[in-house]
């Protein structure tokens, strides 16, 4: 079988960064403490000048992005998932959301993937707290492509932007040459029997259901939803009414996350058969990250068994 590139989602966060820093002098990089892991240390190294390590005080650093965007600068504050939305929220609602700043929050090792760290680290709610944030964009980039056109994209953007970054490497399954906007979809499969609604690591597990499912008979469309929020209310519906099933895979917990937004809009203006997967009522736990994905079920087989179950129920 041919090799499939794989890169983890971080290292394209700080490839992108150090790209973007060339062409844009007003972007800052801030992190605490983490450098080497967020791959920020990819930025210090180019602009010595422009990267700030605020220490083990993820609040500060977002106050002090806070105060940065006020002067006219385009701060990317990074840091661990569970620290940029767990410990530093507050700041991040008061001194970045409400008053609508531009500051641009790139958060690494999130989610189940995070692996042997175990659930004190696997942020899986960030989603579903910087989603419930007025004004805020939220991103999820599904591999090397894409997350680096969502840098590029947050740069473009005037407001405050979530982005959520993995620390193992996936596949490599966009085109390099893909359109990238804020707030749309990307059609990956066409099918007629049930919709496949992915975000981060989750897409590539979605293609992969896929084509297991097509072994069965069953034709899965699959659709890469990188941009949570806004959501592309016009491809889901519109996929929704035609194969009259759909599914929702995120690695994270479908409370307040990709599902929600999901199911919110499906409830609202067509109500659809739905079947949310990704992490219930629970935490995570210590395990590789392969080990952890099968078992929650997020790898392609899980995801096309719970699909499978769901079409035929």
């Amino acid at each position: 079988m041919p090799q499939v590139k794989k890169i983890a989602t971080r290292e394209s966060y700080g490839n992108a960064l150090k790209e973007l820093g060339a062409e844009y002098p007003q972007i800052v990089v801030l992190d605490a403490d983490l450098a080497g892991s967020t791959k920020t240390a990819v930025f210090q190294k180019a602009f010595p000048d422009r990267h700030f390590d605020c220490g083990i005080a993820e609040a500060d650093m977002m106050g002090i992005a806070a105060g940065l965007a006020t002067c006219g600068k385009i701060p990317f504050a990074s840091s661990f998932a569970m620290f940029a939305t767990g410990r530093a929220y507050e700041i991040v609602r008061n001194s970045i959301a409400y008053p609508h700043l531009n500051v641009k929050i790139g958060a690494t090792h999130a989610g189940i993937s995070v692996g042997e760290d175990g659930a004190s680290h696997q942020c899986l709610e960030d989603i579903a707290l910087m989603r419930g944030l007025p004004g805020m964009v939220v991103m999820c980039p599904s591999d090397d492509v894409e997350a680096r056109k969502c840098v590029r994209a947050a740069v473009l953007h005037d407001g405050p932007v979530y982005m959520r970054f993995g620390r193992a490497a996936v596949p490599v399954i966009n085109d390099p040459d893909m359109d990238f906007k804020i707030g749309k979809g990307t059609l990956l499969r066409e099918g007629k029997d049930v919709t496949i609604v992915a975000t981060g690591l989750c897409v590539n597990s979605a293609m992969e259901a896929a084509g297991i499912l097509e072994q069965q008979g069953i034709s899965a469309e699959v659709i890469d939803i990188c941009t949570i929020k806004p959501l592309d209310e016009e491809l889901l519906l519109a996929s929704a009414a035609k194969t009259k099933h759909v599914v929702t895979a995120e690695e994270g917990w479908i409370t307040g996350g990709l599902g929600s937004a999901v199911a919110e809009l499906l409830s609202e203006k067509l109500p659809t058969r739905l079947c949310r997967i990704g992490v219930g009522d629970r935490f995570g736990e210590s395990g590789t990250m392969e080990e952890l994905i099968h078992l929650f079920g997020l790898d392609g087989e899980g995801v096309a068994a719970k699909t499978a179950a769901f079409v035929r129920a």
